[in-house]
């Protein structure tokens, strides 16, 4: 039985079910996700290409010792019975259109069944709700359902995944209140450049004696080194929801941040990695591998390399964690997913009105939502 190590690989990376980069092909995929030099821990979704990346990781598994990774997984999107409604992807398995709370655990565990049979595993070292909406974060049949994969050696470890976009604070946080006594894992975004709103979860999943699993390490694959000024991005890349210019206002940023990685003998990506792992709670980094465009691109098997060679000793000290989460702040930069007190209208599956008892959650943890969870423009 397993823990996720310190850094992880996602089925994501590739571009072939997320659209980042270039989508290589599935045999080089294969090669990257097999665990071994020096990455034990492999993370799905069973969402990825309608079941096609489980397919895909069981292939990569196929002949390795089952003790020597830790293999995780994520449920919660019903490609089942719902329609896919184009970029948002398919309906939360809570949409009220496909079920009512008494057919949750059903559907947890038929889904999860179905994620280890194309696998081919019998079980997950850690099982994550995937992109819940307001319904996975507050209602406790679901974490019944879930406690009960669990119960039923399904899943070793659950947690619970926010996304896919930044935000979901508020909620992350009453949900950990709630059910921390259930809750092993949380994954969130959070690197040097966008410290938040990730970080102010922190405090409350270190309380609550949650482990973090933390995405977007790489930001946007800017701590890989090969992103350029007015570099073009593949048609359809999936981070063309990134404000115009990122690209260059990061690199000035990064440039501000390379002492601190020449300093410490780290490479961006390891420094991004180290600098998530000397914060309270975060024990495992999942960047991003990106197979960029062009000739100058680096192959995504050197960055696997990179990634692999994450020095094992904190080279971080705290003055240097709080010099670059200075160069790196973010706060206010981006409209934020779940409970937002700007948000007007009707229910989104991913957005939702700050209602009184998320404010209250808000003052236990000393965030005040108008001051800490708004855009500053």
């Amino acid at each position: 039985m397993s823990e996720p190590g310190r850094s992880a690989i996602g089925t994501w990376s590739g571009g072939r079910f997320l659209h980042f980069g270039e989508s290589i092909d599935e045999e080089r995929l294969v090669s990257l996700l097999r665990p071994g030099g020096g990455i034990k821990t492999v993370l799905s979704a069973d969402a990825y290409g309608q079941g096609e990346a489980d397919t895909v990781l069981g292939r990569a598994l196929e002949g390795v010792p089952r003790e020597s990774y830790s293999l995780c997984g994520a449920v919660g999107h019903d490609f089942y019975e719902g329609e896919r409604n184009g970029p948002k992807g398919f309906p939360r398995f809570t949409d009220p259109a496909l079920r009512g709370p008494d057919q949750y655990a059903g559907y947890l565990r038929m889904a999860t069944e179905a994620s280890l049979e194309r696998i081919g595993a019998e079980r997950f070292d850690l099982l994550l709700l995937h992109n819940p909406d307001r319904f996975g974060y507050s209602s406790e049949v679901v974490w019944d359902g879930m406690a009960a994969l669990r119960e039923a050696g399904l899943a070793t470890r659950i947690g619970v995944a926010p996304g896919p976009a930044n935000g979901f604070t508020l909620d992350l946080i009453s949900c950990l209140e709630r059910f921390g006594e259930r809750i092993d894992w949380a994954m969130i975004i959070l690197n040097p450049l966008e410290p938040w709103p990730g970080e102010l979860c922190l405090d409350a999943a270190a309380r609550h004696e949650v482990k973090v699993l933390t995405r977007v390490v790489d930001y946007g694959g800017l701590f890989w080194g090969d992103l350029r000024p007015g570099m073009e991005l593949a048609k359809g890349d999936h981070r063309g929801f990134r404000p115009a210019g990122w690209i260059e206002a990061g690199l000035e940023k990064l440039e501000l941040l390379m002492p601190f990685a020449e300093r410490l003998d780290l490479t961006p990506i390891q420094l991004a990695c180290q600098w998530n792992l000397a914060h309270p709670a975060v024990e495992s980094v999942a960047p991003t591998l990106i197979q960029e465009v062009g000739p100058r691109a680096r192959s995504i098997e050197d960055k696997r390399a990179d990634l692999a060679a994450l020095p094992a000793e904190q080279r971080l000290s705290e003055s240097d964690r709080e010099a670059i989460r200075a160069i790196g702040d973010n706060t206010g930069s981006m409209v934020l997913k779940g409970a937002n007190p700007a948000f007007e209208g009707e229910e989104q599956p991913d957005r939702w009105a700050l209602d009184e008892d998320l404010a209250e959650v808000g003052d236990r943890w000393g965030i005040d939502p108008q001051r800490d969870l708004l855009a500053s423009a």
